[in-house]
């Protein structure tokens, strides 16, 4: 698989729960602090890494200062979904979700509890017969689950509060066929993007500044997209995030095939111009893509990053994943790969007069 594994394994191994992003980021901090010139953090926990732009613009007339540099921004957003604790009974804790979570595979799943110590822990469920009646077929409701961490009530209380995080702790699984399962893939295959965007970045020219951003709270409110554009103000930006790959069952209109490149959006997140760009380019360079039509909100950053200040021409670039929002998302590396090189192809062939003809309407 690719050299990008291991720390897309890092990545995934790592909590970061929305809102609570700290212990992923100083991951992404170490990463990329080699490959751009300036690492800062948002005010909200966002990371802001600026690569600024290499290339020489034509001759500036003597005597006048040459013009500032148009800049790009790339957001991937580091936040997790996981479980946060509401209640001690009997010792077992009940829990709430934190973003969005299919309960039908919660049962039965290895968790991490964040307490005043770090607890294993497994969601649990009562036997169906001692549910309410119109429980006890179906899917169970999280509100009839429990985490249970072996640890009696009495010293249970001590070591774990109401509010205290709970986290995914399936382990990854490489797959075969270049794939790779495990929790938190939503959205970590995409910052394992942005780096090997940085990686192929290295060695290129390219004259646009450009920012690398892990947003924070995409899967609760956005405020990291929002709050970084707006601290930015980036003349371009990207969402880089992930879309539903075909599964069992999936209708082919409802997913994408993993292993066949990035997916490009298209809707009213999207800037029309941008998408035309990306979609020509992908074609020159023979990246194999598929298009997401995305009529209302994109689900993602770029409606953050869209709206941010006087607004800014936004595109969504998604990886295909299996089983999202769920502790056992599957996604290709080689997606991942795919996508890395198209953004930094893209950022490469950025010429100062880029905006001046993007237009709306393309």
């Amino acid at each position: 698989m690719s050299e990008l594994l291991p720390f897309l394994k890092s990545l995934i191994s790592a909590p970061g729960l929305s809102g609570h992003e700290e212990s992923i980021r100083k991951l992404i901090e170490d990463e990329w602090r080699p490959l751009t010139d300036e690492l800062t953090i948002s005010r909200l926990g966002s990371l802001h890494g600026l690569k600024r732009g290499n290339r020489t613009e034509p001759s500036t007339p003597e005597g006048e200062h040459p013009p500032s540099k148009p800049s790009i921004l790339l957001a991937a957003h580091m936040d997790a979904i996981g479980l946060m604790v509401t209640g001690l009974v009997d010792g077992f804790l009940r829990v709430t979700q934190i973003g969005g979570l299919d309960p039908r595979v919660l049962p039965g799943q290895l968790v991490t509890v964040h307490g005043r110590q770090d607890l294993p822990g497994i969601i649990v469920i009562p036997p169906a017969s001692l549910l309410p009646a119109d429980a006890q077929s179906g899917p169970v409701d999280l509100k009839y689950m429990l985490v249970d961490t072996g640890v009696p009530h009495g010293r249970l209380v001590n070591l774990v509060r109401v509010g205290d995080l709970i986290s995914f702790s399936q382990e990854p699984i490489e797959l075969k066929d270049d794939t790779l399962g495990g929790h938190s893939l939503d959205n970590r295959a995409s910052l394992a993007a942005l780096t090997q965007c940085l990686q192929e970045l290295q060695g290129r020219l390219h004259f646009w500044d450009t920012w690398i951003v892990a947003t924070v709270q995409e899967e609760e409110t956005m405020g990291g997209a929002l709050t970084s554009a707006f601290q930015l103000r980036p003349d371009l930006a990207v969402a880089v995030d992930v879309t539903y790959g075909k599964g069992p069952g999936t209708p082919d209109h409802k997913g994408f095939a993993l292993g066949k490149g990035p997916v490009l959006g298209w809707g009213p997140n999207i800037h029309s111009g941008l998408h035309l760009a990306f979609k020509q380019l992908a074609d020159q360079q023979e990246i194999p893509y598929n298009i997401e039509p995305m009529p209302r909100h994109s689900g993602t950053d770029a409606y953050a990053l869209q709206v941010a200040a006087e607004g800014i021409p936004t595109m969504v670039v998604s990886i295909p994943l299996r089983y999202m929002h769920t502790p056992v998302e599957v996604v290709s590396v080689k997606d991942i790969q795919r996508t890395g090189h198209l953004l930094a192809e893209f950022i490469a062939r950025l010429e100062p007069d880029f905006l001046e003809g993007l237009k709306w309407d393309q």
